[in-house]
């Protein structure tokens, strides 16, 4: 009796067919998934839950998005960390900040934003090459970015001591709005964009002492802050 076995190219073209192809259709559910998801969703994962595929997702999610970029909406699609999540429009931050009573933001401290700005850009990065860098000790402000999910370890090195590396967290990439580190403006740009800051400033108000970091082309950073909050 001769056995015969189904080509891999069939099976996968059948399962492919069995997968819903139209973005129109999925749309619905795609929005009430990252309505109610407190963080992105990945394009993989909703494919997988819907049983549809990727071009289908993507198109929903397209779909989704031409639809909520309207000035009578309140709310808009963004791609961010890596997933796709709903977000408020920035121009009722006020508004909604006075709803849910919130009279404090949460900011960072220059030097733990220092910090961080030195880790996202020479990621991985040890300790004992963040305070190489910024020349003061840093073990309270990595502390602070540990508490905020901002920052997490990647290994060790392999020298004396074995000093843990560290990289940015998607935590990073949603608080800064961005989909993946490749969007980080390269070095060049933001010492033209601080620049501008500080003679903007000076034209406002020329006795006052600006407040800048300014970043090298080989990515390090020259520290010129005045006035730096009580942290490292």
């Amino acid at each position: 009796m001769n056995e015969t076995s189904t080509p891999v190219a069939v099976v996968e073209e059948v399962e492919v067919a069995r997968k819903e192809t139209s973005g129109e259709k999925i749309l619905p559910a795609v929005e009430a998934v990252l309505f109610s998801s407190p963080r992105p969703v990945r394009e993989k994962d909703l494919a997988e839950l819907l049983d549809a595929t990727p071009a289908a997702v993507q198109e929903a999610l397209a779909g989704l998005a031409a639809r909520a970029d309207a000035p009578e909406r309140g709310v808009r699609v963004e791609k961010v960390a890596g997933g796709w999540r709903f977000v408020t429009r920035p121009e009722f931050d006020s508004l909604l900040r006075k709803f849910h009573e919130v009279t404090e933001r949460s900011r960072l401290s220059l030097p733990a934003l220092e910090t961080l700005a030195i880790i996202a850009y020479r990621q991985p990065i040890t300790m004992p090459e963040i305070q190489e860098i910024r020349g003061v000790n840093s073990s309270s402000v990595l502390k602070t970015l540990f508490e905020k999910k901002l920052i997490t370890t990647a290994g060790k090195k392999a020298v004396v001591g074995s000093p843990f590396f560290y990289k940015t967290t998607p935590d990073f990439l949603m608080r800064f709005g961005l989909n993946e580190l490749s969007e980080l403006p390269r070095p060049e740009e933001l010492d033209a964009d601080l620049t501008a800051t500080v003679e903007a400033r000076e034209i406002a108000a020329p006795t006052a002492l600006p407040t800048s970091i300014h970043v090298e082309s080989d990515g390090e950073l020259d520290d010129e802050v005045s006035d730096v909050e009580s942290e490292d």
